[in-house]
């Protein structure tokens, strides 16, 4: 049994990823800003109140952590919006602004906090987006999401050559096109479905692979 903590828990990708951590003994801590009452009924420990943008919020999350080690640490919170050339008034700007908070700065936001949580050996995963590739951004738009997970997956990979030479190895992944209200719905995977892969890629995830960015699917993604 491993002890796993999540954000961003409470809905979509985060709350299938704590049932199904659940449904296979693991004690999960469910970081979110509010709880809903399908994340109650996990039976996971709830730590609501948990803003990642929020400097004073997640510095409180390392005191309710008390004696807690992490062995699995899923920095899976996030937001996304689209702004397109030619509509990057203030509104806009804010909202890319916001993305980075969330997105790139809330992950290291809460490495950072649980820092002396983490077990040596354990395990980080951020959950990311294949939009973050440069190499793959084949039309444009979404300004702040695309930028924000760019910037994450750097995050990612200063992580893992901070933390290898305590055993700790960190990956990024993309979770699919999954089907949540963050976009309406739309996606082509379920968030169980994603949540079951995510959690096959963690479980295979070694030391020799920390810095990688993969697909749920198991693929290599570029940068």
């Amino acid at each position: 049994m491993s002890t796993i903590l999540i954000t961003g828990a409470n809905r979509g990708i985060g709350l299938a990823l704590t049932r199904r951590f659940r449904q296979r003994g693991d004690e999960v801590i469910a970081v979110c800003r509010q709880s809903s009452a399908e994340l109650d009924a996990t039976g996971a420990r709830v730590e609501a109140g948990i803003d990642v943008a929020d400097d004073a919020a997640v510095a409180g999350l390392r005191q309710r952590l008390g004696d807690a080690r992490i062995d699995v640490l899923v920095l899976n919170a996030g937001i996304f919006r689209n702004e397109r050339l030619g509509e990057l008034g203030a509104d806009a700007i804010a909202t890319i602004r916001e993305q980075f908070e969330v997105n790139t700065l809330g992950p290291l936001r809460v490495a950072e906090a649980v820092l002396g949580h983490l077990r040596d050996g354990a395990k980080v995963a951020i959950t990311t987006s294949r939009m973050g590739s440069i190499a793959d951004n084949t039309s444009g738009a979404y300004y702040g999401y695309r930028a924000s997970k760019a910037a994450v997956n750097a995050v990612g990979k200063s992580l893992a050559n901070d933390l290898r030479p305590r055993g700790i190895a960190v990956v990024l992944l993309h979770p699919g096109y999954v089907a949540t209200d963050m976009v309406d719905n739309q996606g082509d995977v379920s968030p169980d479905e994603s949540a079951r892969a995510l959690i096959d890629r963690i479980d295979s995830l070694t030391l020799t692979d920390s810095g990688a960015f993969w697909h749920a699917n198991g693929s290599s993604l570029p940068w």
